[in-house]
């Protein structure tokens, strides 16, 4: 009876865990001071029919909503893009203006670059996949991610697969993989809570 006791006990504080953590997300959905830039960026990059909370829940992810955050890497903005990443998106698509550090043009390189990434992991996956491979570049790097397909090759599991990926990244990028791995899934939870 007293094991039951400490399990009820334990299983309420795990959902109110989750509860809170949820609820947590759900108020980004009430901050839409970015929203328009998502929207416009997502339609342009992407085309009208994709869902732009995706990428509002990245940022989530990336900075929480904070324009002016800054990591200890040199990463800034909303989308914490590293200054030569910026400049090289700026070389290549002469429409993204302005500084890194301002939010329209922070939002609008970040999702030309998702659109990058997206594209490339186009063959043979469904949307929902080549978001995560796109998630997944963004965070560890395309080249680690084409890394961890070829290991996944190696071990006889499917290089196409999100999850056959996550498996082995550990072995390409050591103990950062669970970064990578867990912003992947962050995001999606962020998704389904804004």
């Amino acid at each position: 009876m007293r094991y039951l006791y400490v399990r009820l006990f334990t299983l309420g504080f795990s959902f109110l865990g989750a509860y809170a953590q949820a609820d947590s997300f759900a108020k980004y959905s009430q901050h839409t001071d970015f929203d328009a830039y998502f929207s416009k960026y997502t339609k342009r990059y992407f085309g009208p029919g994709f869902d732009w909370k995706y990428f509002k829940a990245q940022a989530v992810a990336e900075s929480n909503l904070n324009p002016e955050a800054k990591s200890h890497v040199g990463a800034k903005g909303l989308m914490q893009i590293m200054p030569a990443t910026y400049n090289e998106i700026q070389k290549k698509n002469k429409y993204i203006e302005g500084q890194s550090t301002d939010p329209r043009w922070n939002i609008a390189a970040a999702l030309w670059y998702n659109k990058q990434l997206f594209d490339y992991w186009e063959s043979g996956r469904s949307i929902e996949s080549r978001l995560r491979f796109t998630f997944g570049s963004y965070n560890a790097g395309k080249g680690n991610i084409l890394k961890a397909q070829r290991v996944a090759i190696n071990q006889g599991l499917n290089p196409k697969k999100w999850a056959s990926v996550e498996k082995v990244l550990p072995r390409v990028t050591g103990k950062h993989s669970k970064e990578t791995i867990n912003y992947v899934r962050k995001i999606e939870q962020i998704k389904e809570d804004i």
